[in-house]
């Protein structure tokens, strides 16, 4: 990534990773991601605000040298996980004469991490300022977005709120600034996959965030938000507690009965003006499930049994669920067996830890017959009254 100015004295040092198809070894990256890290230039002191991916370092140096760095004095570090804090190693080799500025649980975790020695530390306070010259950080504390340690900085004189995560897209892009209709999917599968577990945390995150009045936000992954309250706007909606008029069938199916039952079910749904999303779990992308997991109002599952118990793309997708905590209200298990019937005891203890409703699901015997495509009609209409119950349709 070249190095550019954002506003006086303030530049993108970052670096794109076009390639990159895979974070965590979990979650797929179609678009590959970005490692924007930021530099301030005051007149006493220079700020490094976040690092970059342990494998691309050598451009954020180079890109140092570009801006005519001589020394950097603060590496502000709001988060410890790799991606942003993997090159402070190197950085420090390079400008000895820098402090790492985190607050304690982030510099308890660089300490274990990276190994980063005590001295190199300074530890900040909620709501406590540097001032650079002519240019004051301001650092607010953000937790569970998504790591407990997360903070954010409030570049008071120009307006920007640089807040790692927080905000951010896996969108690999050379343009500097977000188009709102192309970082919007990216940004919603972002906080799908990483974020939605602590929605109500980042309720609260918002809030705080909100009262400072932002000229942009610079997140540490994707474009700069020029127009911040398009993405407040859209988290506000993404953590809300009040799920969309949406079903997700979600099915995997070995002889194909399964399969049977799930467009069955979707079509009787569809048919009575409900939106359904159906997915083939062996061949879903496990980030378009979660986006459909930001809104959706019931689940259904769908399963085979495997040794008598529900398959592991079954099991694989309950525990997604379970872990991303989405606002969810009723989930219903449809399970075709024929000698092992143990499948809806397991997926049902994995989901017991979710806030939500359990409409009575269905047992198949073998291929589904006339009296199962009952079943499946009267779970449809379940579904139908429980939505516009909630909905008041």
């Amino acid at each position: 990534m070249a190095v550019r100015e954002i506003v006086k004295n303030v530049f993108s040092v970052g670096s794109i990773d076009w390639d990159r198809r895979l974070f965590d070894e979990l979650i797929p990256l179609p678009d590959g991601t970005t490692y924007n890290s930021y530099l301030i230039k005051g007149s006493s002191k220079i700020a490094l605000i976040d690092s970059v991916d342990p494998t691309k370092q050598k451009e954020l140096i180079e890109n140092l040298k570009r801006a005519k760095v001589d020394r950097i004095d603060y590496i502000v570090q709001h988060h410890g996980e790799q991606d942003h804090s993997g090159a402070i190693p190197r950085l420090l080799e390079k400008y000895p004469m820098a402090k790492v500025v985190c607050n304690k649980k982030c510099k308890e975790f660089l300490m274990e991490l990276l190994l980063i020695p005590q001295d190199k530390f300074i530890e900040v306070g909620e709501n406590e300022e540097i001032s650079l010259g002519g240019k004051t950080l301001r650092f607010i504390f953000t937790p569970w977005v998504h790591w407990p340690e997360t903070f954010v900085t409030f570049l008071k004189e120009d307006g920007i709120l640089f807040t790692c995560d927080f905000f951010g897209s896996h969108y690999s892009t050379s343009d500097m600034y977000a188009k709102e209709e192309k970082v919007y999917t990216a940004a919603k599968r972002y906080y799908a996959e990483i974020m939605m577990p602590f929605r109500k945390t980042i309720q609260a995150n918002i809030e705080k965030v909100e009262k400072l009045n932002a000229k942009m936000i610079a997140p540490s992954h994707g474009p700069i938000h020029g127009n911040p309250k398009f993405i407040i706007d859209a988290y506000k909606d993404w953590a809300s507690d009040i799920p969309k008029d949406e079903v997700i069938v979600a099915f995997v199916s070995m002889h194909g009965s399964i399969e049977k039952c799930a467009r069955y079910l979707a079509d009787r749904l569809v048919e009575k003006g409900v939106n359904v999303k159906l997915y083939n779990l062996t061949r879903t992308d496990i980030g378009e499930l979660a986006m459909d997991l930001v809104d959706a109002c019931t689940l259904v599952l769908l399963t085979p049994t495997v040794l008598a118990g529900a398959h592991p793309s079954a099991i694989y997708s309950a525990t997604l669920v379970s872990a991303l905590r989405p606002k969810l209200k009723y989930a219903a298990l449809v399970v075709s067996y024929l000698w092992g019937g143990k499948a809806p005891d397991q997926i049902k203890g994995i989901l017991s830890s979710l806030p939500i409703e359990l409409i009575d699901g269905i047992m198949v015997r073998g291929h589904p017959k006339e009296g199962d495509y009952r079943a499946l009609d009267e779970l449809a209409d379940k579904i139908i009254l429980k939505h516009k119950e909630l909905f008041n349709k």
